[in-house]
């Protein structure tokens, strides 16, 4: 199943959408997150709930920022074809290639619209693989949860990285910019919390990073 999205389907909803899952553990997380986003308060927002388990809580959250980055690339996959984006870009000085390590297990160059199709499928078998993102409550996270976590979120970065590069221009058209802003600042905020993205990692974007935390030079 490709997750391209196209005019009729823009956003692409997970099966395992945890605000709709019926698990009330995980809507009880959802909705101190929803709550807590809504005060304007995003460094108040990542933070773990008090006794909650850290894979819980990062699991949720990676759930909500794969279906919020869909629904933002969903706008503009118009514009993002193999002819405006032939390489997966943020800016000159970074480009992404392809590999899952599976499937596909040396890397290769693409399309941005194909790098991110490969992408969007990899993480959806990630979370709906009940040994990684487990949907019974009380069933143990695996050991190496956190590691897997912080691929998915190290790659949606990239996401984050090539609408900004490529795209900006096409949100400020859709009006789009407040939203894209907010997604990523919480995204932000929240890798930064746990450190699950490597600083090299979010280089492309290290000044937006400090302009939009706060940490700007004067």
């Amino acid at each position: 199943m490709s997750f391209l999205f196209n005019k009729s389907s823009k956003t692409f909803k997970s099966k395992k959408n945890v605000s709709e899952a019926g698990e009330s553990h995980n809507f009880d997380l959802v909705k101190h997150a929803s709550t807590t986003l809504g005060s304007g308060n995003l460094k108040l927002a990542v933070m773990l709930p008090e006794g909650e388990d850290i894979n819980e809580w990062v699991a949720v959250n990676t759930v909500d920022f794969f279906n919020q980055i869909n629904m933002l690339y969903g706008t503009l996959t118009e514009f993002c074809t193999e002819q405006s984006c032939p390489v997966m870009s943020a800016g000159p000085k970074y480009e992404y290639h392809w590999a899952d390590g599976q499937v596909i297990k040396k890397p290769i160059k693409c399309s941005a619209p194909r790098y991110i199709d490969y992408l969007m499928n990899w993480v959806q078998s990630q979370i709906e693989s009940d040994s990684i993102f487990p949907s019974a409550i009380g069933v143990p996270f695996s050991k190496n949860f956190l590691n897997i976590a912080k691929n998915i979120l190290k790659r949606l970065f990239r996401v984050y990285a090539h609408i900004y590069y490529e795209h900006f221009h096409q949100v400020i058209q859709l009006q789009e910019e407040a939203h894209l802003n907010t997604s990523f600042k919480h995204f932000i905020y929240f890798v930064q919390e746990f450190d699950l993205v490597e600083k090299k990692e979010l280089a492309p974007l290290q000044d937006l990073i400090d302009k939009l935390t706060g940490k700007e030079k004067a």
